[in-house]
């Protein structure tokens, strides 16, 4: 039976709990349920295999990140909620709405910011690409910025009542 994740506290939490759910050979079952914030982020780690994870995130209306590239890890995100507007280094930008997702390949810097008057929520899937840290995260500078970093426009959670997938 699939149980509700906790939020992760921390960037260190969300990497801590994402290799502790490590299963060597067998199942795992998830529920994309997460209750929606109002102000700020959340990260749900759901599963994970030596080389892919899965996190739930939410994303207040109007929240954000900073331009910044994962050098080791190949992601997605799938929308599920909302819409957000996502941007490449070179100019590139696109709203990606319910229904629809992107593929970052390790290495390629993007950032995005909620469009939709609902909070955004989506299905980050990541896999290990190439040797390193697979939870390296770099600005434009090469240096390391981790997810809950004030640089990355970090702001205090506050939940909502409202629930997705519930």
């Amino acid at each position: 039976m699939a149980q509700t994740a906790a939020i992760a506290t921390s960037s260190q939490n969300l990497h801590d709990t994402v290799d502790a759910q490590i299963r060597h050979g067998m199942p795992t079952f998830f529920k994309l349920e997460a209750q929606l914030p109002s102000q700020g982020r959340t990260n749900i780690p759901l599963a994970s295999s030596q080389s892919m994870w899965v996190v739930l995130k939410t994303y207040a209306s109007g929240g954000e990140n900073e331009l910044h590239a994962h050098p080791n890890e190949d992601h997605t995100f799938v929308i599920l909620q909302g819409a957000a507007k996502f941007y490449g280094p070179n100019k590139e930008e696109r709203i990606a709405k319910a229904g629809e997702g992107v593929l970052l390949p390790h290495g390629t810097f993007y950032w995005f910011h909620v469009t939709s008057e609902e909070p955004l929520v989506m299905l980050r899937i990541g896999a290990q690409a190439g040797d390193g840290d697979r939870f390296r995260r770099i600005d434009i500078q090469g240096e390391v910025m981790q997810g809950d970093d004030p640089a990355n426009k970090q702001e205090p959670l506050i939940l909502s009542p409202n629930w997705f997938g519930r």
